[in-house]
């Protein structure tokens, strides 16, 4: 895997821009960011802090132990977690434009998504991978890693990219998961029928008001 050093996190604020008036809500498959390739965070604010609050807040309530930005419908390059999964426990991480490399060995393990809800499905990865990012503060992170840790950083870092842990499956895992899936690209359907959800043009248009701010 080629290394590319990610970009900083600190740079001169922009031209401030009213953003509609957002509601923060884990978004399910097949809903289409969940597909967008995020773009790197060149800003850190008030307001991206609030978002990573209320990030962990949406992601204690789903009862998962990470989140990425995109799962929340924004097009940031930045994820949170905390392996423990309990409010007050564990070790929140927040991982700004992260970049994995260096990956080694390899491991089979059952994962799931909180854009999935209930779709479970073993997934092979890399045991040890190098993860370079910042955090919310601005303090660069470089370190290898493995173990749960790892199978999670590139479990989120994937969703950054628009990739799904359903991607890296076997033919036969995912005719056993064809079903659920089905259900969900239904109820996607549904709810875009009665305006819940809106069509692809306004959802970009939403998240490019977003990369100007912040990206």
């Amino acid at each position: 895997m080629s290394f590319l050093a990610p970009q900083t996190c600190c740079h001169p604020p922009k031209t401030l821009i009213d953003l509609p008036e957002f509601s923060l809500n884990i978004i399910q498959y097949p809903h289409p960011t969940l597909r967008y390739k995020s773009k790197p965070i060149k800003r850190v604010d008030e307001e991206l802090k609030q978002i990573v609050s209320d990030m962990f807040d949406a992601m204690y309530e789903a009862k998962g132990i990470g989140l990425a930005a995109n799962q929340v419908d924004l097009p940031f390059r930045l994820f949170v977690l905390n392996l423990s999964g309990t409010r007050g426990e564990g070790e929140e991480m927040v991982f700004i434009n992260p970049v994995v490399s260096a990956p080694k060995g390899s491991d089979e393990f059952e994962e799931g998504c909180l854009s999935i809800v209930g779709v479970n499905a073993v997934v092979n990865r890399p045991e040890q991978i190098h993860v370079q990012a910042y955090d919310l503060g601005g303090n660069e992170i470089d370190a290898t890693v493995n173990g749960m840790l790892a199978k999670a950083i590139q479990h989120e870092t994937d969703h950054l990219d628009g990739v799904l842990f359903v991607d890296r499956i076997g033919e036969s895992s995912k005719a056993a998961i064809a079903g659920e899936l089905e259900d969900f690209e239904l109820i996607f359907e549904n709810e875009r029928s009665t305006g819940n959800i809106p069509e692809d043009d306004a959802i970009m248009d939403r998240l490019k008001e977003y990369e100007t701010k912040f990206c």
